[in-house]
């Protein structure tokens, strides 16, 4: 179902994510994509993401959170970005960790340009009631096992 949603943006810069704890893996996605790939960079707390480019087999550090990142930092800015969630709702808000880097990078990304965001999760981590806030950016879809879930 990824792949599907993605087929649009086809060699467009794509940000994946270094799955931990129970997150869904878009390695397989990642490996496949027909264009440039990155992975996001935590710089510190207020901060928006950074992106470093990512390619299978690449050296990879431990960063925050033990997220790994490349050991070479080769910024991208990404069109499209797939995005990790503990949940989210038929609206497209999203609940992450409480960081708040997605939504102050999807702010800044938006604001400059078009980005696309697509969360990837299980359909059992739909919660109709989660606690959002006027800053959360919301998602354009959401990717399960079931299918895609488009928002706007």
């Amino acid at each position: 179902h990824l792949t599907e949603w993605l087929a649009p943006f086809r060699g467009k810069v794509l940000s994946g994510y270094m799955a931990i704890r129970t997150e869904l893996d878009p390695l397989p996605v990642m490996t496949a994509w027909e264009g440039p790939v990155c992975v996001p960079v935590i710089v510190g707390a207020g901060q928006p993401l950074v992106f470093h480019r990512w390619e299978a087999g690449c050296d990879m550090v431990a960063g925050p959170f033990g997220a790994g990142v490349p050991a070479s930092a080769e910024p991208l800015v990404p069109d499209v970005l797939i995005v990790p969630l503990l949940a989210f709702n038929r609206s497209g808000g999203r609940l992450g960790y409480g960081g708040g880097f997605y939504d102050r990078t999807l702010e800044a990304l938006r604001a400059r340009r078009t980005a696309r965001a697509v969360g990837l999760a299980f359909a059992a981590q739909e919660d109709s009631g989660l606690p959002l806030e006027p800053t959360d950016q919301p998602l354009d879809a959401v990717v399960t096992e079931e299918g895609v879930l488009r928002f706007g």
